[in-house]
């Protein structure tokens, strides 16, 4: 069935191979989901990044139907269903190019974990940051975690205070999910300022305005995270 498959035009020339030469006939490929002469599947480039792999540049706004529509047809050229009978290599193959296939299209598909991917690629992990959030955010996690321990421990108890404690947290639940709101906004004017940039890496005037966004990038999402572990588990406790 795979061999059904293999191209007749140059619409599947978008990914960058493992090698130059296919691996079982050795006759030349140039990008080609399979070989034009043996019509056997050829193994994708490892190292290839998700944006590449899925055919869109590195952008931050995805047209999420065209991703999809495209994770849909490359599922089918590689899925390892379609492989059954064939000798060891091709199987081999297909479940490595499914299998990145398949990672490309979780990380892309989802806005925050496509900014965390860029970030790795264009300049190391948007993790790195800091290690504490800015100061007026920790306040507020530090006294809404103080909070959160003495409802437990108040819940446990059956102590007086429990409802007052419990409007104390659900107010700072609220007044979090509204920052978490906002940096939602900041993230989508960062995302397009990215998007507007021009794609000369090696240009002097946009190596700058690329840094600047892509700090601004790792700021909102490091805050996200901070906002967004409490705001779980304030959701935990509170129901």
């Amino acid at each position: 069935m795979a061999d059904q498959q293999a191209p007749a035009s140059s619409k599947r020339t978008e990914l960058h191979m493992a090698r130059s030469m296919c691996w079982h006939c050795q006759s030349e490929v140039q990008g080609e989901y399979f070989c034009q002469q043996c019509v056997k599947v050829q193994p994708v480039a490892k190292d290839l990044d998700y944006f590449t792999c899925l055919g869109f540049p590195r952008k931050l706004v995805i047209d999420l139907h065209a991703l999809e529509a495209k994770f849909y047809q490359m599922s089918r050229v590689f899925h390892p269903d379609f492989y059954h009978g064939k000798d060891d290599s091709e199987q081999s193959i297909s479940l490595g190019n499914s299998a990145l296939v398949n990672v490309a299209y979780r990380t892309l598909k989802d806005p925050i974990q496509r900014a965390e991917y860029l970030l790795r690629l264009e300049s190391g992990s948007a993790k790195d940051i800091r290690n504490s959030p800015p100061a007026d955010l920790f306040e507020e996690i530090l006294a809404l975690q103080d909070d959160l321990d003495a409802y437990r421990e108040a819940t446990e108890t059956q102590a007086s205070n429990l409802q007052e404690l419990r409007a104390r947290l659900q107010l700072g639940r609220e007044s979090l999910e509204q920052r978490q709101r906002e940096i939602e906004g900041e993230l989508v004017t960062l995302f397009a300022q990215w998007d507007a940039l021009p794609e000369q890496e090696a240009s002097d005037t946009v190596l700058p305005q690329k840094e600047a966004v892509l700090r601004g990038i790792r700021e909102v999402l490091s805050n996200r995270t901070y906002i967004h572990n409490i705001v779980d588990d304030l959701v935990t406790t509170l129901g």
